[in-house]
């Protein structure tokens, strides 16, 4: 089956016609072009399609960093920038560089107050957001048992924030229960590895030797035991996103807040998964659990995680079960993200401080429901005929900008010099200001670094353009294409770094941006901002027939500098981008 699915469930706060008017963009485009439709407040994405369309065996890509969620069901889905998806919804081949397959062998049995969102956080403490590029991780193991289908989910989204390509679990008696659960038995098909399955490398995990974890701001991989930092002061807890929002997650904050009342001077949130979610919530009875108890229950939608509403305060801590706390991600500039379990927020949403959720006493009885309460409607297939469909564009709806073919000699100056693991947050903030702009490229390109340089865009134009320089895993996180775009619009040339992140630089190459790193790494030390750079033979190193070679003019110093790409992408780059690429490919 092929299906394109569009899914409102990033920018829903309506503060403005913006976002209304780019849902209304959004339907009209699926209706012409034959994409399936999901409407506001219809689920998170991953949610969503894991109970109405994931199917074991099955592939797909997914302009969301997060697709990898429907590992969850036995399927490869893999994240990718926006024009690779795009280009795949019209017929091209969607081209990725061999990942190696790592075997986590999960055992032992979970002690009680520890779930699914320590594995993977067990996982961010030894590791690093670095470690699982070009990486499938594969589960394997007698612990499957321990976890359902939405507990996988939450592990599959968040190897994510390892780097990893994919997540992948075996299709086993668990995912025929919950899908026949969600009224599709006949999608089942029991999926396993081969006996003789050989791996590139192994991790063991043993639940039962985990306990309760939490990352500290603000990147994934800063983990600690809950007990060694229990005890700090919160502000806010939040349970929903793409992780954490399931029935079973909701269920275990509801069970444990009943009859009891959050602590004075906190707010205390859910956001829901999808529309079954809430249903499920509201006909058991557990929503009325949650409101009684003082948690204010929110939109169905991505929402605090993506800084839509629910921003913490100055300086106020923050603990969510979401999957990502980079700086200023949730709409407060000098905000204090913590990540953990349901479990976990339960317990600080209780007492007001970070909390061990052992302290709680006996863990709440749950069992995974046997029938969902399916609703489909909610999913708005296109029609028929087409062809007179009008694509509706608001005035906040802008054309994208488009790169020129790249230069062989590029002359400029270092615009801004980052660290290690810069996300894309960073580079394109989050955020209910920011995200209404997504459709306008000119407005949306005065916010660039602005959490981290906001003189950065009015000295990119002042400069005529120049270069971005930063260290390793740069442009790591979400998937959004803006973070090169807007760049683009600003005049950025080139982007040189230790290393890329996997999304990104495909989305570098896509927005005519060349992803150049250094053949020496040592050689990123003597480069400092304002530094003019002249950088020469960048044809040939696109074409990879050498290195380019860049002089410091400021500093006498030169330096050697690698394009490392596939053969498809350094087409593409020559092009100009991802859209000259694809016009050139259109027969005259």
């Amino acid at each position: 089956m092929h299906q394109a699915t569009q899914y409102i469930d990033h920018n829903i706060l309506q503060t403005g016609y913006e976002n209304a008017d780019d849902h209304r963009f959004l339907r009209s485009a699926c209706q012409r072009y034959g994409a399936v439709f999901s409407g506001p407040g219809n689920g998170i994405s991953h949610w969503a399609h894991m109970e109405a369309y994931d199917i074991p065996g099955e592939t797909m890509i997914g302009c969301d960093s997060h697709t990898p969620h429907a590992g969850a069901c036995g399927m490869l889905a893999i994240g990718a920038g926006g024009f690779e998806v795009a280009s795949a919804m019209a017929g091209e081949p969607y081209r990725i560089t061999m990942p190696e397959v790592v075997n986590v062998r999960l055992t032992g049995q979970f002690k009680p107050w520890v779930s699914a969102k320590d594995v993977i956080l067990e996982l961010l403490q030894r590791f690093d957001v670095k470690w699982g590029r070009n990486k499938v991780l594969e589960y394997t193991g007698p612990a499957l048992k321990e976890l359902t289908v939405p507990s996988r989910g939450t592990i599959a989204n968040m190897g994510t924030e390892l780097g990893a390509t994919a997540s992948v679990f075996p299709s086993d008696a668990l995912t025929k229960a919950f899908l026949t659960a969600q009224g599709r038995a006949k999608d089942f098909t029991r999926l396993s590895p081969d006996a003789s399955a050989e791996y590139d490398d192994t991790v063991d995990v043993n639940l039962g030797e985990l306990e309760p974890l939490i990352a500290c701001p603000s990147s994934p991989d800063n983990v600690k035991p809950v007990r060694e930092v229990a005890g700090t002061e919160v502000a806010q807890v939040a349970v929903g996103s793409s992780v954490n929002s399931s029935f079973r997650d909701l269920s275990i904050v509801a069970h444990a807040l009943d009859h009891k009342r959050i602590a004075p001077g906190i707010s205390v949130a859910v956001s829901p998964g999808s529309r079954q979610t809430l249903l499920l919530m509201l006909t058991s009875g557990l929503m009325t659990k949650l409101i009684k108890a003082g948690v204010r229950e929110l939109e169905v939608a991505c929402g605090p995680c993506i800084g839509m509403g629910f921003s913490p305060p100055t300086r106020g801590a923050s603990v969510r079960t979401f999957n990502r706390n980079f700086e200023g991600r949730s709409g407060t500039a000098d905000d204090l993200v913590y990540l953990c379990s349901p479990e976990t927020a339960a317990a600080t949403a209780l007492d007001g401080k970070i909390t061990d959720p052992r302290d709680l006493g006996k863990l709440p009885a749950f069992q995974e429901p046997t029938k969902y309460p399916v609703d489909t409607s909610g999913f708005e297939w296109p029609p028929k005929e087409r062809g007179s469909i009008s694509i509706v564009r608001g005035p906040n709806i802008g054309p994208l900008p488009v790169a020129n073919p790249p230069k062989d000699t590029l002359e400029g100056e270092v615009l801004i010099r980052l660290g290690d693991n810069i996300s894309t947050d960073h580079i394109m903030p989050a955020g209910a200001k920011v995200l209404p702009l997504r459709s306008n490229i000119p407005a949306l390109a005065e916010h660039v670094f602005e959490y981290v340089d906001p003189t950065f865009p009015a000295r990119a134009k002042k400069a005529g353009g120049g270069f971005i320089v930063a260290g390793d895993n740069y442009g790591q996180g979400s998937s959004r294409e803006h973070a090169a775009v807007a760049p683009m619009f600003l005049g950025v040339q080139l982007v040189l770094a230790k290393s890329f992140a996997r999304i990104h630089l495909d989305n570098l190459v896509n927005s005519g941006i060349p992803p150049v790193t250094f053949a020496n790494p040592k050689d990123y030390d003597g480069v400092q901002q304002g530094d003019r750079l002249r950088i020469t033979n960048v044809l040939a190193a696109i074409r990879g027939r050498g290195e380019a070679t860049a002089e410091d003019v400021t500093r006498g110093a030169r330096l050697g500098l690698r394009v490392s790409l596939r053969p498809y992408q350094r087409e593409v780059l020559l092009a100009g981008g991802g859209i000259r690429y694809a016009q050139s490919r259109v027969p005259r």
